[in-house]
């Protein structure tokens, strides 16, 4: 058996194939202060941007940065990748997801900054945290229960989701983050 199919064959035992997955989206207009002097973003705004909607999107789970730390846990980001496809520009009004990709052994979270107006892609990119123990400064294997409590509360709420209030990732967008199954969609 290939390590493919056995990979499919272990995510199709672990959870339902349309678990849902949390995704949250921000609006802002790119301000003057972030801005070269060609009227576009500087390359390093682009993560405050995404750590917006990063924290809109731990909110949803009632597990961002406040909650991690009361659980014992720290999470710092080891792996930020970001591909820039188009200038975002003094002024412009751009839309920034953040989507939940992988949470069993560490977070992972794909984002997508499109232009508000034309729902242009502009920027794609992704971060990886892990959790780390505050008590001892060691990093865990696993995600730990407070994570996996919250996101197990916010999937029982979304199952009376109508297919209408799918992500956009689910319906066939190719320039939504993308959404492969995640690595465990129930505890």
């Amino acid at each position: 058996m290939s390590e493919r199919t056995a990979l499919s064959e272990k995510n199709a035992m672990n959870q339902p194939a349309e678990t849902p997955m949390p995704s949250a989206t921000v609006e802002m207009e790119v301000p003057f202060h972030d801005v070269d002097m060609m009227e576009v973003a500087w390359h390093g705004h682009y993560v405050r941007y995404l750590e917006i909607a990063r924290c809109k999107l731990l909110d949803m789970l009632d597990y961002n940065y406040p909650q991690m730390r009361e659980s014992g846990y720290a999470w710092p980001v080891i792996d930020l990748r970001l591909r820039y496809a188009g200038p975002a520009r003094f002024g412009q009004r751009i839309a920034v997801t953040a989507r939940l990709r992988e949470w069993e052994n560490r977070l992972k979270l794909d984002y997508v900054i499109r232009d508000v107006e034309s729902g242009k892609r502009l920027t794609r990119g992704h971060s990886v945290q892990v959790a780390v123990g505050l008590a001892d400064g060691e990093m865990l294997l696993a995600s730990p229960p407070a994570l996996s409590e919250r996101l197990a509360a916010w999937q029982a709420s979304q199952s009376q989701t109508s297919p209408s209030q799918v992500a956009p990732s689910q319906t066939g967008d190719e320039d939504a983050p993308a959404t492969p199954p995640p690595t465990r969609g129930t505890p």
